[in-house]
């Protein structure tokens, strides 16, 4: 572990130490600050944000024990792994460990060897806890997944209403609450609850760039998956589904095509659930079908996609689940397949159980649908539901990628209502449009329908336009289907505003609607993948192995990315890594250089020179026994630059005898001319000029390398 060093250091050189970053993201420091200063806090950050930096930092800062309420037992052990990782000594503290365990944990807090403890709220509240925290110099409470404690919120947890006992227990010490998703009501009620003393309120921005957003139409949306799938070999992605049942049909039938799917919900027995999370947060599974009931805390960067086979029933919770893709900062794709048929099931669940504020959940489920339904910007409508204004179109989601065109195509739902009304409400959709546009079909003429008044009201549009048409208002509830009788197409609850009171209804033209295709991604917003960057997620896969941890815990997707892109070949170089601190320089730096300088080196081989090659082919020469001046008439470089080569190398660890390339004597000539004139910003020519051209900038340049 990396001990702490003193508090006179500011906030970024530990971002640094322990993180391997240079700069904080928006708003980080100044929530640090305000938890160093003392005050109770409350952030809003989205999902991906950087919340668990804005405590983890104040935790190594002060000088006691920083306590994290989180609600799922199950994450405690990751989070805790990844903060070992980092040099950071933590702890969890949960019912799946003995009493021996938790009371070494105990002593460790009590003497403070720990900086960070993971408990859930069930086990923090229990009387012989509290008497355990009355022992221990505490610095701060994090309340994590703070929405959990309004009834307001879309996740409310009983246990978490009790948190408030924190503060009439320990008054004086500051309490961070974080969550990615409230709205303003929800905020409010977080402050209060927990009993907070005038708090600094951070809402961060909940504008995710690097997530594209896509809505499609919810027909054959099996097909459509495996079209994605197929587009993004070898990424981890999650689909949500509404029941259980289809979380294990829609996994089976991914691992029939050949893809590493496994699901996961509630009913699971416990043991085969945590197996399954755990594969897959090691990538040992790569797609994960699964209910809501998987997600809260999933703490993996690389996840490149989410799915939603449904739609949620609120904004809150789509913002959530979308917000566990794209941690890492790298682009991500997010897709919502519709359907007017998931509202209606989720009108008729809420109708079944009839809740006490059925009221608020029926108004979020229609903010939800507008946002499926829109065609406009889509993050701006999700944004302005978090009462966060985008003014320019976000250039990132299916309607800024496709503008779509409306008209007025009321005349076109009338006539499909009448159609749908003078067939008794009993006829699908396929033979609806065959009525609409005038067909001699076996079945319209057996079934009479070529006599009723609304047959051929519609011959002059094609079929598939009429199969768009109808989609669109069946999404927008003009048209219901009826499952239960056969798929039968009966009137919508905007049925009789369209045909009774002017309701006027805007459709979309096929050409410009949402195709069931899903779209590849654009070039501008790939991230830059090569050969080298998959060696380097193989060696990363390896290392989790054999750590007992999740790959991204080793390093992120975005850090292998920077990494190929820099291609450091030196311990020294490797360090200006983003994410590479100290602990995993120490760790894993020596198996990632191993790695890079044999694709360096291959390159360099196959005829190409590569960055980074540079230094490599020098110390290759350099252990073939070649002397400075050999080397440079080889490669035909000047000495000066060779020279410059071997003292970087021996700076970065490589083994370069600097000492056995100059002569004794004259290095002891050249430090006295360098004594004599001085070395300005590294200039030799002064001391070159000084020794009237004796020697040569190699040798000027080893013997300054030496000093």
């Amino acid at each position: 572990m990396i001990v702490p060093t003193s508090n006179t250091q500011q906030p970024t050189d530990y971002l640094k130490r322990y993180y391997g970053y240079d700069r904080f993201r928006p708003m980080q420091e100044a929530i640090i600050q305000s938890i160093l200063s003392g005050r109770d806090t409350v952030v809003l950050m989205p999902t991906g944000g950087g919340k668990s930096v804005c405590f983890q930092i104040p935790a190594l800062m002060l000088p006691g024990l920083t306590v994290v309420v989180s609600p799922l037992i199950a994450l405690m052990k990751d989070q805790v792994g990844a903060l070992h990782m980092n040099g950071i000594q933590a702890a969890f503290y949960n019912s799946t460990q003995t009493s021996k365990e938790q009371r070494g944990i105990e002593t460790d807090c009590i003497s403070g060897k720990l900086k960070l403890l993971y408990v859930s709220p069930e086990k923090l509240l229990t009387e012989s806890f509290f008497q355990f925290l009355s022992l221990v110099n505490l610095s701060l409470f994090a309340i994590d997944e703070a929405h959990c404690i309004s009834s307001w919120g879309h996740d409310f947890r009983p246990e978490y209403t009790q948190l408030h006992v924190l503060k009439e227990q320990f008054p004086t010490v500051p309490t961070i609450a974080l969550t990615a998703t409230a709205d303003k009501l929800t905020r409010q009620d977080i402050a209060t609850r927990l009993g907070m003393n005038d708090p600094a309120i951070f809402v961060d921005s909940f504008n995710r760039k690097n997530l594209s957003l896509q809505v499609l139409p919810g027909q054959n949306r099996i097909q459509q998956i495996i079209r994605l799938l197929q587009q993004k070999p070898d990424t981890s992605g999650i689909i949500y589904c509404l029941s259980r049942k289809s979380t294990e049909s829609l996994a089976a039938k991914l691992q029939e095509k050949g893809f590493s799917a496994a699901f996961y919900h509630a009913k699971m027995d416990p043991e085969d659930r945590s197996k399954t999370q755990e594969a897959f947060l090691r990538d040992d599974v790569r797609i994960m079908c699964a209910t809501i009931a998987f997600g809260m805390g999933i703490d993996k960067s690389n996840v490149r996609w989410v799915i939603h086979y449904n739609m949620p029933k609120n904004i809150e919770s789509f913002y959530q689940e979308i917000g566990r893709a794209g941690r890492d900062g790298a682009a991500a794709q997010t897709v919502l397949f519709y359907s007017f048929a998931d509202v209606a099931t989720y009108k008729d669940m809420l109708a079944e159980n009839n809740p006490a504020n059925l009221g608020l959940q029926l108004a979020k489920l229609e903010r939800m649908q507008q946002y499926a339904d829109a065609h406009t910007c889509r993050r701006q409508i999700l944004l302005s539901y978090f009462s966060e204004e985008l003014p320019d179109p976000c250039g990132n989601c299916d309607v800024c990628r496709d503008p779509r065109v409306t008209f007025d195509g009321t005349v076109l739902a009338q006539k499909a209502l009448s159609a749908i009304i003078r067939t008794g409400e009993r006829v699908p959709m396929n033979l609806l449009i065959d009525i609409l546009r005038g067909s001699r079909s076996q079945q319209v003429l057996q079934g009479g329908y070529d006599q009723i008044k609304t047959y051929g009201a519609g011959r002059d549009i094609r079929f598939e336009d009429w199969r768009s048409y109808i989609h669109q208002l069946i999404n927008i509830g003009v048209i219901e289907i009826a499952y239960e009788q056969h798929y039968a197409l009966r009137r919508g609850i905007l049925a009789d505003q369209v045909l009774y009171k002017g309701r006027k209804i805007d459709l979309v033209r096929p050409d410009d609607a949402p195709k069931p295709v899903v779209e590849k991604s654009r070039a501008k917003t790939e991230t830059q993948r090569d050969d080298l960057f998959e060696r380097l997620r193989v060696l990363r896969k390896q290392l989790a192995d054999e750590q007992n941890v999740p790959a991204y815990v080793i390093f992120t997707d975005t850090t292998l990315e920077d990494m190929a892109r820099q291609r450091p070949t030196t311990p020294d170089a490797l360090r200006n890594v983003s994410g590479v601190g100290e602990r995993k320089q120490q760790l894993f730096g020596k198996r990632f250089l191993e790695e890079i300088v044999g694709y360096v080196r291959g390159r360099v081989e196959a005829g190409q020179k590569p960055k980074g090659s540079t230094q490599l082919i020098t110390l290759d020469l350099y252990n073939n026994g070649l002397t400075v001046e050999e080397i440079a008439a080889e490669r035909q470089l000047t000495t000066g630059s060779v020279a410059g080569h071997l003292v970087q190398l021996a700076k970065s660890g490589y083994d370069i005898d600097l000492i056995s390339l100059i002569d004794p004597f004259e290095r002891r000539e050249i430090e006295k001319a360098i004594a004599a004139v001085g070395m300005e910003e590294g200039r030799l020519k002064p001391v070159f000029d000084y020794l009237e051209g004796r020697y040569d900038y190699g040798k000027l340049t080893l013997v300054a390398g030496l000093l």
